[in-house]
């Protein structure tokens, strides 16, 4: 009976320590750069979700060719506690975003602050700073 009620007791750590780690990794910010860019455009998608609520906007390259970028902000429990609802942004609206870009050059980034059609800018990374001055 001992035995048994130590086999269970180091496979439910095994399995804590698993999820911790597993939930750790989820969060990580590594495939982003550190320094922020700005970008601006049109919004084509708006998905406002948990974990993770994702902006989809074209933004024309520097040879003036379409792209679709990804821009990846906090959950949407996090974002209503600011004022985002599903009727804060809409398709077709220009938007500009100050935020991390991916590390491998692909056209998506990690949302910081968010301006929209409308001239408000909320922090879409969860914290609810204060928009920078120069944005």
């Amino acid at each position: 009976m001992r035995v048994q009620v130590r086999v269970t007791v180091c496979l439910a750590a095994a399995c804590a320590v698993c999820f911790a780690v597993s939930a750790s990794a989820h969060h990580s910010h590594g495939q982003y750069e550190e320094a922020f860019s700005d970008i601006s455009g049109v919004v084509k998608e708006v998905h406002l979700l948990t974990p993770h609520s994702w902006v989809y906007i074209e933004v024309k390259d520097a040879s003036g060719t379409p792209r679709l970028w990804a821009l990846e902000g906090t959950n949407r429990a996090q974002l209503e506690k600011i004022g985002i609802t599903r009727n804060y942004l809409k398709v077709g609206d220009t938007i500009k975003a100050r935020c991390h870009p991916l590390r491998d050059k692909n056209s998506g980034c990690l949302l910081g602050f968010l301006k929209a059609n409308d001239g408000s800018v909320k922090d879409w990374d969860g914290g609810n700073v204060p928009a920078p001055s120069d944005f």
